[in-house]
């Protein structure tokens, strides 16, 4: 499918993961231990999550196709 062939940012792909699972950011944000605000500056990119939460998103990433573009 599409979804896969894509590569987002992280703040394209967390909102497009959140959205697939039909969640608020306040329950996006409770799953990976942070608040609606924060998920808030993930998707408008004004910041990025920890190593750590990337970590436990690209589970999530993986299981529903979405590429993530990675800045090493």
């Amino acid at each position: 499918d599409l979804i896969s062939e894509d590569i987002m940012t992280y703040s394209e792909a967390i909102k497009k993961l959140r959205l697939t699972m039909c969640l608020t950011q306040t329950e996006f944000g409770k799953i990976f231990g942070v608040s609606y605000s924060t998920v808030n500056r993930w998707e408008s990119g004004i910041h990025e999550p920890t190593m750590k939460i990337k970590r436990q998103l690209k589970k999530y990433f993986n299981e529903v196709g979405i590429n993530v573009e990675v800045n090493v």
